[in-house]
């Protein structure tokens, strides 16, 4: 397993170096943000997304399934950000109600539609929770990149750099994993990804049927959070890749877009 997903607090500080350089500001040609803005973001882990928002004195709310991570994100921003307007609810987003956290200028997913089960009943959930004029933005590596099964956390060194195995046959791939003497947590935690993984094709597809609209959507060759990773220089998808749909999904490493409901 890579050093980053052992270290939460440096996975919080990387988070939220690219949401403030990159998905602000790709929000923003859509949308301003400002003191007041609400915004929601849902599988906020340890909330490092939150913190740039938090800075330019938004309202915030994180939703998040994982205890620990919820516990960590309570350490990480509540100390520093006493009497801000800042929540963090361990919950099933499909178990919350907005009247239970009001309606929001901002939704925000970055790297998380792809873990979520029924994700076509999902889209249609999060209708309750927007404002009017609201934006939903989605960050996510699609399912046939070469690392789209999130094997990176995979204990063996190995397995962690290994590109694609991801789409061999279920069987196949679990056997792997096992052979390579991964703890039944992470085989179960990469088999359900494997269930839930999502390219672009089909979100796109359950954009449409449940009567959203792109506002902006762009795919990169080289993730803009490679940058602070790895030291890479965030890339665009070649445009003749980008024209071919399903080639397109296995060399593009992350899609990112904003969608709004359509106007009745």
């Amino acid at each position: 397993m890579q050093e980053r997903h052992k270290d939460r607090k440096a996975y919080f500080d990387e988070q939220g170096v690219t949401t403030q350089k990159y998905v602000i500001p790709y929000i923003e040609q859509a949308k301003s943000i400002h003191k007041g803005t609400r915004v929601l973001e849902i599988g906020c882990g340890e909330g490092g997304n939150l913190v740039p928002f938090i800075d330019l004195d938004c309202e915030v709310v994180g939703i998040d399934l994982n205890t620990r991570q919820i516990e960590n994100a309570k350490q990480f921003i509540e100390e520093k950000y006493a009497g801000k307007s800042v929540a963090l609810l361990n919950q099933n987003i499909y178990d919350v109600k907005h009247e239970d956290i009001g309606i929001f200028d901002i939704i925000m997913l970055r790297d998380v539609i792809e873990h979520i089960p029924n994700q076509k009943k999902f889209m249609n959930h999060l209708k309750s929770f927007m404002k009017p004029d609201g934006l939903v933005f989605f960050g996510f590596p699609p399912w046939t990149m070469p690392f789209g099964g999130h094997q990176q956390i995979c204990r063996s060194k190995l397995l962690s750099k290994l590109p694609y195995f991801h789409l061999l046959p279920k069987p196949i791939y679990k056997g792997i994993l096992n052979m390579f003497g991964e703890s039944s947590a992470a085989v179960e935690e990469l088999l359900e990804i494997k269930d839930t993984g999502i390219g672009i094709n089909k979100f796109q597809r359950f954009v449409d049927v449940n009567n959203y609209q792109f506002v902006a959507k762009d795919f990169y060759l080289i993730n803009p959070n490679y940058e602070v990773k790895f030291g890479l220089t965030p890339r665009p998808q070649l445009p003749i890749i980008r024209g071919i749909p399903y080639l397109r999904d296995f060399i593009t490493t992350c899609c990112y877009c904003l969608i709004k409901k359509k106007a009745i």
